[in-house]
């Protein structure tokens, strides 16, 4: 371990030198991580600092002096309510608009942070045009396949059953064609100039130079849906697109979709009421006329929080294996057991 951090800070320092910066390097490597960590603990931390302030105004006396007032807890722990809600808001601005841009960070070491960008592939099968695309490796920033190596499955005459290349460029829609994969250097089929196009009932999907002039010698455009995000091997990188982004894959048909992957999606619509029900469930712990110490009242706190996660959990299992439950019920779950009991303690400390 000892030899792995040396070797971390060898690889720092000597970034830093070619950058001209060791800070910008440090900055680039464990700022996208100070963004994860308040994204993955921000609920936690506010349920914290809620028992914290409340502990405090215990302490000095101040909250029985306004309790004597007349003013349920209610009222009194509004503001704080109310700025929880504001954190966790911040939380998914982060989640959503700010970390899918540090997804290559939080996906490389710190040795590739600053390389070409380049990662392996996952392997994905074209279930619309019957086509398994692969390569040696994927370079997400360019959207470039390093020596694509595309499987044919359907009945594309004359290509037989394998196209090789050089490199695989994605392209989006113009008025040549539709979005798709240029393919630059075909090594196989080597005749590629002499064959036509071809596709699949009455969908072009192979595009060859000898029936569109756009096409160089030697290039090969494979019209497809899946885009090259889609075919990243890291599951951080998955995890830490956006929900527009995890929607869309999931609504791709021309991809197949683990479980895992759309209990994800559901999870992520439901963190924001689910971690505002965290927070509103340690009401019943602050709230109280035993005077319990401030230490009671984290070790509560903490059961509190485990037992939150194991709900969680088990949904999140269960959904992600088939067992049971469906992907939306899995990630729904959790919230249907605490949103009633969240919202009956919110009710219940205005009366107090």
């Amino acid at each position: 371990m000892v030899f792995h951090a040396f070797s971390h800070m060898e690889d720092l320092l000597r970034q830093g030198q070619q950058q001209g910066s060791l800070l910008a390097v440090v900055a680039s490597c464990y700022g996208p991580y100070m963004l994860l960590l308040f994204d993955m603990t921000g609920a936690i931390i506010t349920l914290m600092a809620f028992l914290f302030t409340v502990g405090w105004l215990r302490r000095t006396g101040e909250l029985t002096a306004i309790l004597s007032a007349g003013i349920s807890h209610g009222r009194i722990f509004q503001p704080i309510v109310y700025a929880s809600l504001a954190i966790i808001l911040v939380q998914l601005a982060n989640r959503e608009l700010v970390l899918p841009n540090y997804r290559n960070s939080l996906s490389f070491k710190a040795k590739n942070l600053l390389a070409d960008g380049s990662e392996p592939i996952s392997q994905q099968m074209d279930y619309m045009n019957r086509v398994f695309i692969d390569g040696s490796g994927i370079n997400v920033k360019a959207s470039l396949i390093h020596e694509p190596s595309f499987r044919l499955d359907g009945d594309y005459s004359g290509f037989g059953e394998l196209l090789v290349a050089k490199t695989a460029q994605w392209m989006e829609a113009d008025k040549n064609h539709q979005a798709g994969y240029l393919l630059n250097g075909v090594e196989f089929p080597e005749a590629i100039d002499q064959l036509g196009s071809v596709g699949l009932e009455d969908r072009m999907i192979l595009l060859t130079s000898r029936d569109c002039p756009w096409l160089l010698p030697g290039q090969c455009f494979f019209v497809t849906a899946v885009h090259p995000e889609l075919l990243r091997a890291s599951k951080e990188a998955k995890e830490r697109t956006s929900v527009a982004d995890l929607i869309r894959r999931v609504r791709n048909p021309g991809i197949y979709n683990s479980l895992d992957l759309q209990v994800l999606l559901h999870e992520r619509i439901v963190r924001v009421p689910l971690d505002f029900g965290l927070i509103l469930l340690g009401l019943p712990i602050v709230i109280n006329r035993h005077e319990r110490a401030l230490f009671f009242m984290i070790g509560a706190a903490m059961f509190m929080v485990l037992a939150f996660f194991a709900v969680k959990t088990l949904g999140n299992t269960l959904g992600s294996n088939g067992i049971w439950l469906s992907p939306a019920m899995a990630a729904w779950l959790p919230l249907i057991v605490v949103a009633p009991i969240a919202f009956t303690r919110y009710r219940e400390s205005h009366l107090l």
